[in-house]
């Protein structure tokens, strides 16, 4: 059995970038920060950042456009996708991204901040992704989620 699931809480590092692909299909990438803390042997604190790029498809990429913002604090759940790309300069790259599936904004802007909204896409997220897979949006209480 394998496998592939990520689940990060962050905070959004720029304003999301949307797109649409030469077939219609929206898309969306935000940059996701999340840190660590840590005492080192010194006794000393330790503070490291990690950052995260990751990608919504269709519905959610439209609620990424109108909801998310640069500072915001998100929970993000997805897999992990390597794809190749051919940079400006001709060189061939690899770039690990996150394909989200759910997400929930743990803070709103102007809005109480012990709220949050979730969204989820229940989707398959190959590499082909048909127009015709259906997307489910549930909005969820903080207070519902399983301790």
């Amino acid at each position: 059995m394998d496998l592939n699931k990520v689940m990060l809480i962050g905070n959004v590092t720029q304003d999301p970038r949307v797109s649409q692909t030469p077939s219609g299909q929206m898309v969306a990438s935000v940059t996701i920060a999340t840190n660590r803390t840590w005492t080192d042997q010194n006794n000393v604190k330790q503070n490291e950042a990690t950052f995260h790029n990751v990608i919504f498809w269709r519905k959610l990429a439209e609620i990424v456009e109108k909801y998310v913002k640069k500072g915001g604090k998100v929970y993000v759940e997805g897999e992990l996708r390597t794809r190749e790309y051919v940079a400006k300069d001709g060189t061939n790259r690899k770039i690990t991204e996150v394909v989200a599936s759910n997400l929930i904004l743990l803070n709103r802007v102007g809005g109480d901040s012990a709220q949050s909204s979730s969204y989820s896409s229940l989707q398959d997220f190959s590499k082909n992704n048909s127009q015709d897979d259906e997307i489910q949006l549930d909005e969820i209480n903080l207070d519902d989620i399983p301790v």
